[in-house]
């Protein structure tokens, strides 16, 4: 990725809804390049897509925590992938290293909310034992790369 097309992502993750013309005239090209540009990063996979990011609370969600799962033996991301992604209070799932075997971001309304999702996390056949850490605030909070 060239250092334009590098500044046009930084311009789009500061504000996703910017306009091409917007982008254009902060990196120096005009819309129809940064779209021609945006296009081929898009085919290229270099962009993912394009989404909306809520604040949790305004929908529902006042509590969020980070589960720690530990499973037998090895589980492939895809297994977590298929077994995880139904849950509907699951937002992340990252495989880490050390000690556990991935790392669930989860959000729901309340307490019992965040206890029936670790308990369906640990439903899952492969999952073992899980450790649960409570968010209590967010102190950096940036748009993802």
């Amino acid at each position: 990725m060239d250092e334009l097309n590098r500044a046009i992502v930084e311009r789009l993750l500061r504000d996703g809804r910017a306009t091409y013309q917007e982008v254009g005239n902060a990196v120096g090209l005009s819309a129809p390049a940064v779209k021609r540009r945006v296009d081929l990063m898009l085919a290229r996979g270099e962009i993912a897509g394009f989404t909306v990011h809520v604040t949790p609370a305004a929908m529902g969600w006042t509590l969020e925590g980070y589960v720690e799962i530990f499973c037998d033996g090895i589980v492939a991301p895809a297994v977590l992938r298929r077994d995880l992604s139904p849950i509907p209070e699951v937002v992340r799932v990252a495989t880490v290293a050390g000690d556990a075997d991935a790392m669930v971001h989860v959000v729901a309304a309340d307490m019992a909310g965040i206890e029936r999702t670790v308990e369906r996390i640990r439903s899952a056949a492969h999952v073992v034992k899980t450790r649960t850490s409570i968010v209590m605030s967010r102190v950096v909070d940036r748009p993802e790369a």
